[in-house]
């Protein structure tokens, strides 16, 4: 039905993004107005290619937009479907002879970006910050969500005097709440255009179409204003870089239930509903759910779907509904189906998204609705640069699509053939996923396996990634550079690491590469380390200056002593292993080294508390030492500095009892602090046992060959076994534990040697290997000789004690 039109005024759309509902009021209004202007809100820069956008896609498909600069990088995604008004107001615009703009501002604008909650989706609704208004609608109106209050109004309602009822929806949402700074901004820009197009519409109508939260807004902004000129887009600035794709979109993205920020759930049901109206969406969305539920064996049987339907029926009488909504149908089939207490709420009913614990009935009930269609670009769709990149490079390298990939490092072409795939990986490319390779830079890896993985997506991930730049190479360097600036602060980077699977990008297309399991992508500190053997995996090209620079300041911003650790091992691995990547001895890589060193020793100088062993430190104390030992020219930090870190850290009585061991391991492994080492560890022994045997572990993790020594001389072994062999009965038992764990750091043939020693010392011969595989469990032998040496004193003291018979 057409909005009612008054003479020399815009006529003003409030729409839901993805309505059917609204998007059939703005078919009809343009039909019956054949307005001069549709206005619609979307990114004003794509005004210059809307032939392109409307070249005759299958959809949904999105406008993706992009923007970088030194400071921040921003993505935005404008997603377009059959129903959705903004698509509606185009086509139907341009076919009605009306000249058709997008009027909002670029998506990488600081408008979508300075603000409480960054928006990565321009069609975001504000009614999540005005969740009062929508709150007291759902209680008078006695629905449980907004979505399902929204159907009751909107979409299977009497479309009669739709139009008035989103206005007053509308003006109650936004309510005499000030907007943000950044919503303020777009719509002031907006009612520039309003106002230029009125200025030039020569009388005719001219409709605006933007979301129902910037309509009052716009109304109050627009009446009473002059003319004005067509504003002018805003550019990125110099030295910015910043543009917008079109790239597929999918139902699955769209749905609210998988994390989308706007719109509507159940993208399926509403293009059912935006094909065959309220009742063919009923019995279609029915239908197809029983179809599936089918299909994964979930039993339904025809008195079940009898059951759901008269359900569905009696549930829309009741809540005054003329034919059955999404949340009648859904709500009809759980209750018909689902017999036993439902851990999680049903999902509908709240909204959200879907939890662990969701009965497997309701996810393929949700999964049914939400539908599988995925976009398709017309052929002709430009596309960045990066696509054809890629695509030559592939054929240059021979890899084709569906086929396993091996890639021999130590050959030219098995190199450059690695490097393209694992610059795929990081930018999040799907096609091939990897099984076998190397895992640090001192592996004695040579070759990698590539399987072949789902493609799903991946044209669009391609056009997303190439906002990093118009080379696979350069795109690649840039990603890992953003990974490495925003690691630790809960942001995402591009694609996975070769030792940890990846997040899914914003397409759900992600890709994972090399020898670990699925799980959580890394986060925090410990993604420095990724990305940086991730760096040396891309090509020595790929490890810059900038992206060298930006890990060194990174690792002097790290919080933690064991991911510190981590970036300090591979980066160490690198600066004296690699022999097939060509990064070894580099003066960059160097630096990242130096930056390492001295942040590990500034943690773990600080690091007070605690008990236990935490293996983390322990081998970023090892890392550290090996530094020192063996890249000592690379280092800022003189060594006779570091050895008083050490032990300062050694006499903190504060320290975790590890660490102080380490730190006594460090100073014994590089020839120093010989007489340290049997007082600190014979005081600690009578302080804390269990204290003592972490003081053993990190020291053994350290100085493992300082403990076993050489030769016939006393060696450290033997200050360690006389603090032993002192301990009284329930120390040791106490201790035992944590002595077990302490000598675990030496493999089995250090431990037969210690072994042997032992036996040495006291004078016994046997077996040292029999020993250590005795088949009873060693602390239960301990309890049971110190329980035999208790009843034996006791014995004594009372003369009970029957003499040895000699014999």
């Amino acid at each position: 039905m057409a909005a009612e039109l008054q003479c020399g005024e815009p006529v003003f759309i409030g729409v839901r993004h993805h309505s059917p509902a609204c998007a059939r009021l703005v078919a009809d209004t343009v039909e019956a107005l054949r307005p001069a202007f549709v206005l619609v809100e979307g990114p004003a820069d794509m005004n210059r290619r809307l032939d392109e956008l409307l070249l005759g896609h299958e959809l949904p498909v999105a406008v993706f937009s992009h923007y970088r600069d030194d400071t921040r990088t921003a993505t935005s995604w404008t997603p377009l479907c059959d129903y959705s008004p903004e698509w509606v107001a185009l086509t139907r615009g341009r076919a009605v002879g009306a000249q058709v703009r997008f009027v909002d501002l670029p998506a990488w604008h600081p408008a979508f970006v300075d603000r409480s909650v960054p928006l990565a989706n321009r069609f975001a609704d504000a009614e999540a910050r005005y969740a009062e208004a929508t709150r007291r609608l759902c209680e008078r109106f006695g629905t449980d969500s907004v979505d399902a209050l929204w159907d009751s109004l909107v979409e299977v309602a009497d479309p009669e005097g739709l139009a008035r009822r989103l206005d007053a929806y509308f003006e109650l949402v936004r309510g005499d709440a000030e907007a943000e700074p950044g919503d303020r901004a777009r719509e002031a820009y907006m009612a520039r255009w309003v106002r230029a197009a009125l200025a030039r519409a020569g009388g005719r109508p001219v409709v605006v179409v933007t979301g129902g939260f910037h309509t009052p807004a716009l109304r109050t902004l627009v009446a009473g204003a002059g003319t004005e000129d067509w504003p002018e887009v805003p550019q990125p600035p110099d030295g910015a870089l910043g543009g917008s794709f079109l790239v597929p979109y999918s139902f699955r993205q769209l749905d609210a239930f998988a994390g989308y920020q706007s719109g509507m759930p159940s993208p399926c049901y509403y293009q059912l509903l935006w094909e065959q109206g309220p009742s063919g969406a009923a019995v279609g969305l029915l239908e197809r759910i029983v179809r599936r539920l089918r299909e994964r064996r979930v039993p339904v049987s025809t008195a079940d779907l009898i059951a759901a339907r008269s359900l569905a029926e009696g549930l829309a009488a009741m809540r005054g509904h003329p034919v059955p909504a999404r949340s009648d149908v859904l709500d009809g089939l759980a209750s018909a189906l689902i017999s036993e207490a439902l851990e999680q709420p049903l999902p509908w009913s709240g909204g959200g998204t879907l939890v662990p614990g969701t009965d497997p009935a309701v996810v393929e009930m949700v999964a049914a609705s939400t539908g599988e269609r995925v976009g398709r670009l017309h052929p002709d769709t430009p596309a960045p640069p990066l696509v054809h990149d890629v695509a030559a490079e592939l054929e240059r390298c021979g890899v084709a699509s569906g086929r396993e990939v091996r890639a021999d490092l130590t050959d030219p072409a098995g190199l450059r053939r690695s490097r393209v795939l694992h610059r795929l990986r990081v930018l999040g490319i799907p096609g091939h996923v990897r099984t076998a390779g190397p895992t640090t830079g001192a592996d004695a890896v040579f070759t990698e396996t590539w399987e072949p993985a789902p493609e799903h997506g991946r044209e669009a991930a391609l056009i997303e990634a190439g906002a990093y730049g118009a080379r696979l190479d350069e795109a690649a360097a840039v990603a890992l550079t953003e990974r490495s600036r925003t690691a630790g602060t809960g942001q995402g980077g591009a694609g996975g690491s070769a030792t940890a699977p990846a997040a899914a990008p914003a397409t759900g297309t992600g890709a994972t590469s090399g020898t670990a399991p699925a799980g959580a992508p890394a986060t925090g500190d410990r993604a420095l380390s990724l990305a940086l053997f991730d760096a040396a995996l891309c090509g020595a090209d790929a490890l810059s200056a900038e992206l060298l620079g930006t890990l060194a300041a990174r690792v002097r911003a790290i919080a933690e002593l064991g991911p510190a650790g981590e970036v300090l091992t591979t980066a160490l691995h690198l600066w004296r292993h690699d022999r097939v990547y060509g990064v070894a001895g580099g003066p960059l890589l160097g630096e990242v080294v130096d930056a390492a060193v001295q942040r590990v020793l500034w943690l773990a100088e600080g690091l007070h508390g605690g008990s236990g062993v935490d293996p983390g430190r322990l081998r970023a104390m090892a890392a550290a030492r090996d530094a020192l030992r063996h890249a000592e020219g690379l280092l800022t930090l003189p060594r006779a500095a570091a050895l008083d870190t050490a032990r300062r850290i050694a006499a903190d009585p504060a320290a975790p009892a590890d660490l102080r061991g380490a730190a006594l391991g460090l100073r014994r492994s590089l020839g120093h602090g010989h007489g340290e080492v049997g007082p600190r560890a014979r005081a600690l022994a009578a302080a804390d046992p269990q204290e003592f045997g972490d003081c053993l572990a990190g020291l053994f993790a350290l100085a493992r060959d300082e403990v076993t020594g050489h030769g016939d001389g006393p060696t450290l072994l033997d200050e360690l076994d006389d603090i032993v062999t002192t301990m009284t009965g329930d120390d040791f038992l106490t201790g035992l534990p944590a002595l077990r764990q302490a000598f675990a750091h030496f493999p089995p043939r250090e431990r037969e040697r210690i072994a042997e020693r032992l036996l040495t010392r006291r004078g016994r011969r046997g077996s040292a290997r029999a020993l250590l595989r005795t088949s009873a469990d060693p602390l239960a032998l301990a309890r049971a000789r110190t329980l035999e040496d208790t009843v034996h004193r006791l014995l004594d003291r009372y003369g009970l004690r029957a003499p040895e018979v000699a014999p």
